[in-house]
């Protein structure tokens, strides 16, 4: 399973929402993470048609999430930004060519299209039960406890700078 860019970008932003005390603009969630402004903010959108997100317009405006941290799980954001069709999709190819089995003996899945699906339910069982909350706390722990807080100073020392630099 190939997951897009977005998916990453999309976690990142949330986490870092999660340490914001007031709204981040893309720009600056963007600068951030060093990635383009106008594809975060297209990946935005669709945290916020999830409900994910929620965006304030205005001088103080930006993204700020919706539910606390610890109740956003990983597979609602990659659902949100990838979509929630399975990564697999029987055809039904044995009902084809010169040996296809007649449809009417094909009441059950085939072994294959079985194991697919438990595939993706494992994975969106795995997802599910990683919360935003989680991924906080384990990239803080890989930081030996310096990125949250490194993460929460940035936004508040350079927030008025770049809010100066916008209505410029």
């Amino acid at each position: 399973m190939k997951l897009s860019n977005g998916v990453e970008w999309a976690l990142h932003g949330c986490v870092t929402l999660s340490q914001a005390g007031e709204p981040v603009p893309a720009a600056r969630l963007a600068e951030l993470h060093g990635i383009p402004r106008a594809y975060l903010a297209k990946h935005l959108q669709g945290l916020s048609r999830a409900g994910i997100v929620h965006s304030t317009a205005g001088q103080v405006g930006g993204y700020t999430l919706t539910r606390p941290a610890s109740a956003i799980t990983v597979l609602e954001v990659v659902q949100a930004i990838d979509g929630t069709e399975p990564a697999y999709r029987c055809t039904e190819i044995r009902q084809n060519g010169p040996l296809a089995v007649p449809a009417d003996q094909c009441s059950q899945p085939c072994a294959i299209a079985r194991a697919m699906a438990a595939a993706q339910d494992a994975w969106s069982a795995a997802l599910s039960a990683i919360t935003i909350a989680d991924l906080a706390t384990g990239i803080d722990a890989d930081s030996n406890g310096t990125a949250l807080a490194d993460v929460r100073r940035w936004l508040t020392t350079t927030a008025g700078s770049a809010r100066s630099r916008e209505q410029e």
